[in-house]
């Protein structure tokens, strides 16, 4: 890092840039993400994502610095000293904590990884950001081989989904596919076993897994689009005593991650 001159000025031009970049359609022209925070910054890092700018106050200053040599951050790499105040500005959140980057985004990939063992979470139109980011972080903690999206599906790069992600968005492949209907046939040629969430499926408990798998989780509103039930091989349901009538796509992923993981062997 080389001697910080600080920045008081909201009009800065590197500080006008980077919070334009909190505009998903301009962040995704220049192939970049904006995240905020210690631990986010520091997950992004983690995965070997350069950051094109790390902007700091300088109570962080000593922790960007720490960051420059822990990851070996490339020289090309903008180290910004701002005042709380600009951070301020440039935050999406309530309380900033005084350390930002713009880090290149992730591939998106088209290619499915694939393993006899591996499985997969497929999200049909989640339009909610923090229920896909809780589902993402739900795939990271249970060792999903690879997150798919379909069109439908809200961004995963927003910002509310990284928040809920907790960085797992980093970690864990994040492929964008086209509709529901297409992914399911590219993943039934596969030989995946193909399960969705489905009011109309088989209580959970009775279910019997193979792998390859995909869980799809469907839209909060309509579920499971026609075109990938036509197509599974198993539906199931999570049988409820209570007097809740449903749960939400993130809670419900959440269980269904945790029993099919639990059914899974080892390579």
């Amino acid at each position: 890092m080389s001697d910080e001159t600080l920045i008081t000025s909201r009009q800065n031009p590197r500080i006008k840039y980077f919070r334009s970049m909190h505009d998903r359609k301009a962040a995704l022209r220049e192939g970049v993400v904006a995240v905020e925070g210690v631990r986010l910054c520091e997950e992004a890092l983690k995965s070997g994502l350069k950051p094109k700018i790390i902007i700091y106050t300088r109570n962080r200053k000593t922790l960007a610095s720490e960051w420059s040599e822990r990851f070996m951050l490339p020289d090309k790499t903008e180290f910004l000293a701002v005042s709380d105040d600009v951070m301020e500005s440039i935050a999406s959140t309530v309380n900033p904590q005084g350390i930002a980057a713009i880090i290149e985004a992730p591939d998106p990939g088209t290619e499915v990884p694939y393993s006899n063992n591996a499985l997969y979470l497929i999200a049909d139109g989640v339009s909610d950001p923090g229920n896909l980011g809780t589902m993402i972080r739900t795939a990271d903690a249970f060792d999903f081989t690879a997150v798919i999206l379909s069109k439908e599906t809200v961004d995963p790069f927003n910002e509310k989904a990284i928040r809920a992600s907790m960085g797992s968005c980093f970690h864990v492949p994040v492929i964008q596919g086209g509709t529901i209907g297409e992914i399911c046939l590219i993943i039934k040629q596969m030989g995946v076993q193909l399960i969705a969430s489905h009011l109309a499926g088989k209580a959970l408990e009775s279910a019997r897994f193979k792998f390859p798998a995909a869980l799809v989780i469907g839209n909060e509103a309509r579920g499971v689009g026609e075109d990938c039930v036509s197509q599974c091989d198993m539906m199931v349901k999570i049988m409820m005593p209570g007097a809740a009538e449903s749960l939400n796509a993130a809670s419900a992923c959440a269980i269904l991650s945790y029993v099919l993981s639990g059914s899974r062997t080892e390579d």
